[in-house]
């Protein structure tokens, strides 16, 4: 795995605190909000956690493996831990549809660069 160290991490690293944050704050501490809209902060801190770590240099399988078991511990962890959080299967789910989504946005945008490159060629 070629990890390109420099100012492309430091997106990667900025999110991934961010997640840690969200995900491990005590539960009394976040916000109530519409029906559903924990599954879409889920699959969005996923989301961006992949594009970001894509940019950083890490290849699309370490990104899916990465993704697939930090979503499995953060939530074994909530339920685990007492912080008033609780694990959930449908919270693992959304972020799985944010890893796959952030990889295939990634994808898509580079299909795209190459696709642009060839008409100027």
């Amino acid at each position: 795995m070629q990890v390109q160290w420099s100012r492309r991490t430091v997106p990667f690293l900025v999110v991934l605190a961010v997640t840690l944050v969200m995900l491990f704050s005590p539960g009394s501490t976040v916000p109530s909000g519409p029906p559903y809209s924990d599954k879409v902060t889920h699959l969005l801190m996923f989301l961006a956690l992949a594009v970001a770590a894509r940019y950083a240099g890490f290849r699309a399988r370490w990104v899916l493996l990465g993704g697939l078991l930090y979503a499995a511990a953060s939530e074994i962890v909530q339920a685990v831990l007492p912080i008033e959080r609780s694990g959930s299967m449908w919270d693992w789910a959304a972020d799985v549809v944010g890893v796959l989504l952030g990889l295939g946005l990634v994808v898509a945008w580079q299909a795209g660069k190459k696709k642009s490159a060839a008409v100027v060629d």
